[in-house]
């Protein structure tokens, strides 16, 4: 049918954008406590002298551009999580956990305002440069709460104690320079370092009611259809044999007020992901016409067996119809060479599905009919 898949488990894109994520937070620390530090008279010492400090902290903001743009590609390209360009360049555009993802949106677009106007600089004007060059700044925290909000290894001890460290780092620089300062009254300096030096606490504390809480994926707002082992809500019937009481019919709790079995034409596009060797991962997004509207997304991941076809190691398989308040999720049961037998909706009241495709090497377009029933 196509060429087999390694394993279903995360893409290279998915490994590429927690890395990239990782690093750029490293980064931007490392950026916002250079600039801090620089007028607080460290640079004047002989192992570390003006210029080099101006010249780590260039160099390591046009590492940190780089790593950004890579983390938003990757991000987008993975296409796991249903997030656009457009949803990382507009803030709080997406529907998925949009207070968390438009904070990257805001913190990607300070980077973009910042490289324009370097580039326009002598045209700007030193002063209004400088004043966008200080809104940098602000991607840092904002940086922070996004990683917190919607990281991949949020919950993971090592990725907290690393946003902690960065998190210290960049506190102890502010009150290193508030200290030193020799502007502004003394009652303000106070008050900026105990800020400074709680700013830890309050993380922590937000961390704990919030990230590490059990249904924050759902808290920040995170599709029901995306969350791990979700079944479309049941919906009650009349039945008219128990005296119009209120039960749960078959077809009623699977589709809503969709009729089961239904049989649908399928189009739509393949793309494959080659790992290593005759290892690849297979998605397929098709969209359901003629029948219930709707689409269909299978990803699979197996390997070639020379001679023999292919084996299948993992599966998942997602569809959304009209008339059902989610998608009803599962896993493939059978794959026998254009024919993709499936099964969604959980143990309870599962939903079988039968794909006969055909697919065009040459454009990767996809085309074929859905049967559904019953389990």
């Amino acid at each position: 049918m196509i060429a087999p898949a390694a394993t279903l488990g995360p893409t290279a894109y998915w490994y590429l954008t927690r890395a990239t994520g990782i690093v750029a937070l490293l980064l931007l620390t490392g950026i916002v406590v250079l600039g801090v530090l620089g007028p607080a008279g460290i640079e004047t010492s002989p192992r570390w002298p003006r210029f080099a400090l101006v010249s780590l902290h260039r160099d390591l903001s046009l590492l940190a551009v780089a790593v950004i743009v890579i983390h938003v590609v990757t991000t987008v390209v993975d296409g796991f999580a249903p997030i656009s360009l457009l949803d990382a360049v507009i803030p709080f555009h997406s529907a998925y956990r949009s207070l968390w993802l438009g904070l990257g949106a805001v913190a990607f677009d300070l980077i973009i305002a910042l490289v324009i106007t370097s580039l326009i600089r002598r045209r700007l004007g030193y002063r209004s440069w400088r004043a966008v060059h200080w809104l940098a700044y602000a991607c840092w925290p904002i940086a922070v709460l996004h990683g917190l909000g919607t990281g991949s290894d949020s919950r993971q001890a090592w990725a907290l104690a690393l946003t902690f460290v960065c998190v210290v780092a960049v506190s102890s620089a502010v009150i290193i320079r508030l200290r030193r300062a020799r502007v502004g009254s003394q009652p303000a300096r106070a008050l900026g370092v105990a800020a400074a030096a709680m700013t830890p606490v309050g993380l922590a504390i937000f961390t704990v009611l919030g990230p590490l809480s059990a249904d924050w994926a759902l808290r920040a707002g995170t599709p029901r259809s995306l969350l791990p082992g979700y079944v479309a809500r049941p919906v009650a019937d009349t039945d008219a044999d128990t005296g119009g009481s209120t039960t749960a019919s078959t077809d009623s709790v699977v589709r809503g007020n969709l009729a089961l079995p239904f049989k649908a034409r399928l189009a739509g596009t393949l793309t494959e992901t080659e790992l290593r060797g005759e290892e690849a991962i297979i998605d397929l997004e098709l969209r359901l016409s003629g029948g219930p509207g709707g689409a269909l997304r299978i990803r699979f991941g197996g390997r070639e067996i020379d001679g023999a076809g292919v084996s299948l190691v993992g599966s998942q398989v997602a569809l959304a119809v009209r008339g059902l308040s989610g998608a009803l999720v599962g896993k493939i049961v059978r794959l026998s060479g254009t024919q993709v037998a499936a099964r969604v909706g959980g143990a309870a009241r599962p939903v079988d599905l039968l794909a006969d495709l055909q697919v065009d090497g040459r454009t990767n377009t996809v085309t074929g009919t859905l049967f559904a029933q019953s389990g």
